[in-house]
């Protein structure tokens, strides 16, 4: 199989996920969850002109001019609205978030009165609607205020409470399951055998999916035999996964058994070789209508950036994410690069802003696809297309930003 363009690929991940199921959830568990539906408004917000301010509601006509004089006839507190009209050369005393009483139209502020008894003086002229919030300034009673497709944030949240929902449609975690194959493979906290190394890919790519909202299932280790491989994919199955994600045996060597595994258990392979660096064996399949397989390289660097551009996105859209996509930016490039081949070639890369905003990449010295320190130490990946010539420090270059 020739190498597929970058593009294909994710089309092909892509192609048919359609959001999951809805389900309601309290507003408190909806942090971060993808509403299934657009929200409108249950009530106005404020349901009546309210005071933005401590002070005395007044007939505004009759506060036009300092020295003006009011008897004060009552109060209002947040929660206990006045009962009876305002008159002329009359005041309420009024605390922030308390109803405007009928016929006031104006709020005094109380550092620009004097109180003598029941009695206040003006000391600042006031104008009509002043320090008054009136009925519907947040929102209306049917207003779109919170989109299908948007991620919940915090003040989403405050937002869909004061539009009085107290549980929320969103769309259902896709669920996540990650298997690793390799007998070179042990625990962190082991003491590694001769040919032996530390297990690192499956914590990073966890984490990842996890703050893209998905569920995790950590499936282990599998050893490197087809039983033991097909065993693992056969858990993924059962536990309900919506995708399976193996790491390392991707490639076609004798002992890199997962694409055969996986055809074995049922699993239709769309492509395992693409037209990128670093990642190039990587696979993807679909077992039925159901479960979906991206089999990443085990060089943890090329496992993470494969599954940054193509595990993401197909997270986002399973979850119904309005937009899935990765926004490209541009950026100066810190230092000179060579000329590309005939791969896409995603550089890691340090990023800073000079004192004039310019936003500086500096591809890191190695880019060598098992060097962690580099990809820890990295907040970008510089993009090349293939073919791309060489380039000099200064010049703009496309950059994908990684998670912090």
């Amino acid at each position: 199989m020739p190498l597929m363009p970058v593009h294909d690929a994710l089309s092909a991940i892509l192609a048919g996920a359609e959001p999951l199921p809805e389900e309601m959830v309290a507003l408190d568990a909806g942090h971060h969850r993808v509403l299934a539906r657009d929200l409108q408004a249950l009530r106005t917000q404020p349901p009546q002109a309210m005071s933005a301010m401590d002070g005395y509601a007044v007939r505004a006509a009759e506060a036009a001019h300092a020295g003006a004089r009011f008897e004060v006839i009552g109060e209002v507190a947040a929660g206990r609205p006045f009962d009876r009209a305002v008159g002329s050369g009359q005041a309420v005393r009024i605390f922030t978030g308390g109803v405007i009483p009928e016929s006031a139209d104006a709020v005094v502020l109380q550092e620009d009165t004097e109180v003598d008894g029941r009695s206040i003086t003006i000391t600042e002229a006031t104008l009509p609607g002043r320090h008054i919030r009136l009925a519907g300034v947040d929102f209306n009673k049917g207003d779109v205020l919170l989109t299908g497709g948007s991620r919940l944030t915090d003040r989403d949240l405050s937002l869909a409470a004061a539009m009085n929902y107290p549980e929320l449609a969103v769309r259902r975690r896709p669920k996540v399951a990650v298997l690793a194959t390799g007998d070179e493979l042990v625990m962190p906290g082991s003491q590694p055998g001769p040919g032996q190394i530390i297990y690192s890919n499956g914590y990073a790519l966890r984490a990842l999916a996890r703050a893209e909202g998905a569920e995790t299932i950590d499936l282990g280790i599998a050893a490197d035999t087809i039983d033991a491989t097909r065993q693992g994919i056969r858990r993924a199955r059962a536990s309900g996964a919506d995708i399976l994600v193996t790491t390392g045996g991707a490639s076609v060597g004798d002992h890199d058994l997962v694409k055969q595994s996986l055809e074995a258990e049922g699993v239709t392979i769309a492509f395992w070789r693409i037209a990128m660096r670093p990642g190039k064996p990587m696979m993807h399949g679909r077992l039925g209508s159901g479960m979906r397989v991206i089999g990443l390289p085990g060089n943890p660097v090329s496992s993470y950036v494969c599954a940054f551009l193509f595990l993401v996105p197909l997270i986002r859209a399973l979850s119904g994410r309005s937009s899935v996509h990765h926004v490209r930016e541009t950026a100066l490039l810190g230092r000179d690069i060579v000329a590309n081949d005939q791969r896409e070639d995603y550089r890691r890369a340090r990023l800073e802003e000079r004192a004039d905003g310019a936003l500086i990449a500096t591809p890191v010295n190695q880019q060598d696809s098992s060097l962690l320190g580099n990809l820890a130490a990295a907040r970008a990946l510089v993009v090349r297309t293939p073919f791309a010539p060489a380039a000099g420090a200064g010049s703009v270059c496309a950059i994908l930003r990684l998670p912090r």
